[in-house]
């Protein structure tokens, strides 16, 4: 039953990424409620089985997210500043 949780977490950030890829701010929230799923199910495994290996393994997780989330928004102000927008069709034109 505490299984659920994360699965319904996953499945909001799948349906995120999903359905709104023109939004690069969503997209990244979404992955980071995708990290926080996959995190919480590392803990929950971690507690019923009495190890510490999956709290470990959360807190690597923690750490990649953060640097995923500050590197992200740090190009997407310095992309806002030069072109003035964010939007994924504008950034689609980046492509050599």
């Amino acid at each position: 039953m505490l299984l659920l949780i994360p699965i319904t977490i996953f499945l909001i950030g799948i349906f995120g990424i999903v359905l709104n890829r023109k939004n690069v701010l969503l997209v990244i929230i979404c992955v980071e409620l995708i990290l926080l799923a996959i995190n919480f199910t590392f803990l929950i495994g971690s507690f019923y089985l009495d190890d510490v290996l999956g709290q470990i393994f959360a807190i690597f997780i923690l750490v990649v997210a953060a640097a995923e989330s500050s590197i992200g928004l740090a190009i997407l102000i310095t992309f806002y500043r030069l072109k003035g927008t964010i939007s994924i069709n504008s950034i689609n034109k980046l492509k050599g």
